[in-house]
């Protein structure tokens, strides 16, 4: 069997120890990234559309200003934006290289358009169930909780599904420009070296990686509509 492996991925034999180490460090990045992209994608997302007009807190200017905000990082490709994030990475994380240098542009990049998917997540909620609560006295913070969020799960986690699949492409570009992970494996050691053995089994950890988040978004997606 090793023969076997050692004449097709003579190379990746030799680097399995940094291999695993990269994608363990990938599957971090999109553990620890996504989880707090999550929690301030929710909390814009609640905002964008409880502000929006005619809604339970209609406010004109969080509205614009905080959807202006999102669509700026959203319209600045990841690669620029890990680039104009330098020095503000350095500051906050210590270095602008490496796997930890990664976390924070990762972040920066992925919240924007995780908000705007919570946003169109939580907008498909029927307002008849909004008015329906407003008029049984409930609070906004108990409408936000009880019907835009409880009703809108199904959404939120199709939206996440497909944020974490872009999470995923976004880790492989940042490992490319110095950052740590599968990408940055592929670059050091399939691109730089012409080891297309080396290259071959990164294209295949990520597609499994994407593979097993869409295969769970869906289950729980159908598990929890109703």
């Amino acid at each position: 069997m090793m023969d076997i492996l050692n004449q097709w991925i003579p190379n990746l034999i030799q680097l399995m120890p940094q291999f695993i180490e990269s994608n363990i460090q990938t599957l971090i990045m999109i553990v620890f990234c996504g989880f707090v992209s999550l929690v301030f994608g929710i909390l814009f997302g609640v905002i964008l559309v409880v502000t929006r007009p005619g809604d339970i807190l209609e406010n004109k200017i969080i509205y614009i200003v905080l959807g202006k905000i999102i669509d700026l990082f959203r319209a600045v490709p990841g690669v620029i934006l890990i680039m104009i994030l330098r020095d503000v990475t350095k500051f906050v994380s210590g270095t602008y290289i490496g796997f930890q240098g990664s976390l924070f542009p990762l972040i920066v990049g992925t919240v924007p358009f995780f908000a705007r998917q919570i946003e169109q997540a939580i907008a498909e909620v029927d307002q008849g169930l909004v008015e329906a609560s407003e008029a049984m006295g409930l609070t906004p913070f108990q409408i936000i909780i009880r019907v835009y969020l409880r009703e809108s799960i199904p959404s939120i986690i199709r939206g996440t599904s497909i944020t974490l699949i872009a999470l995923i492409g976004l880790t492989a570009v940042v490992g490319t420009i110095g950052g740590g992970g599968v990408g940055a494996f592929c670059y050091n050691y399939g691109f730089t070296k012409n080891q297309f053995d080396v290259m071959w089994a990164c294209v295949i950890s990520l597609v499994l990686m994407t593979i097993i988040i869409q295969s769970i978004g869906n289950y729980l997606a159908r598990k929890t509509t109703h």
